[in-house]
């Protein structure tokens, strides 16, 4: 593990170039969510996860599952760059039809896809899927598992967070990525959740609470929690929707919003002229 933080950021920076080019360029795609993530995806595909783009298969591979799947033009720019595919792929397959890079991620069509998914909820359960299954068959690959705060109002993640803590699951760790935001609205106003940490640590999880950004902090936390036993780990990632691109940040539009030709041109200016 090098944790060379100025390479890591200039890689987050890499990333959200590309998550800006492609949405632009296919004029369709989710950018804030997908900005707000960039750090901890980073982290985790650079430094942090076991896996070899060579084999994809390995048993002994960690994995990773995007439970929030509209935001995969993040988890498609990673692949990308961490040698799963071409790069050039992001501009001739991303929402294109019968084409390797679709919308929502797809484990079928997509090299490094570990999970399919978009229909929110659904991927903290998959992942508990994953982490019995290593336990049982004796391999040693974690599990990590990134969830929108937005996607905490669906009922199935509290059922698998339950699941998890009965099961011991110490192998598995959930991101959620707290950004305020989703689809149309402040998500304390769709439905306020109140104390996120306090709801997992009711639950029966190593709670762990830090600013979603800051690698240092990120590694912090990625260790305790594959240090810890007995216990899955969550680790509350407060966040920017629409991070690295200041007339995005914190903008509920960007949502989903395809950026201007001139908001195109002025973010990729920022993101070039960007301080690591």
């Amino acid at each position: 593990m090098s944790r060379d933080i100025k390479e890591l950021k200039a890689q987050a920076n890499i990333i959200r170039r590309d998550i800006l080019e492609m949405v632009y360029n296919i004029r369709s795609g989710h950018l804030g969510g997908s900005f707000s993530m960039v750090e901890m995806l980073t982290a985790l595909y650079f430094d942090e996860m076991r896996y070899h783009p060579a084999t994809p298969e390995d048993p002994e591979r960690d994995r990773f599952v995007l439970s929030k799947g509209h935001t995969a033009p993040a988890l498609y720019a990673t692949l990308a760059n961490a040698g799963f595919f071409p790069k050039e792929k992001l501009l001739t397959s991303f929402r294109r039809i019968d084409c390797m890079l679709q919308g929502h991620p797809d484990m079928k069509k997509t090299p490094g896809v570990e999970m399919t998914s978009g229909s929110l909820g659904i991927g903290l359960s998959a992942a508990n899927g994953m982490a019995l299954a290593n336990r049982y068959q004796g391999h040693h690959g974690r599990v990590y598992c990134m969830i929108g705060d937005g996607e905490l109002n669906e009922g199935q993640i509290w059922e698998a967070a339950a699941t998890a803590a009965h099961y011991y699951l110490d192998n598995l760790t959930a991101l959620i990525d707290v950004n305020g935001l989703q689809n149309d609205a402040e998500t304390k106003n769709v439905k306020n959740m109140l104390d996120i940490k306090a709801k997992w640590d009711a639950f029966g999880w190593h709670t762990l609470e830090i600013d979603g950004h800051d690698f240092h902090a990120i590694f912090e936390v990625l260790d305790a929690a594959r240090n810890h036993k007995g216990q899955p780990t969550a680790i509350i990632a407060h966040t920017v929707k629409g991070k690295g691109i200041s007339f995005m940040e914190r903008v509920v539009a960007f949502h989903g919003k395809t950026p201007s030709k001139e908001e195109y041109q002025n973010g990729m200016k920022e993101l070039k002229e960007a301080v690591l």
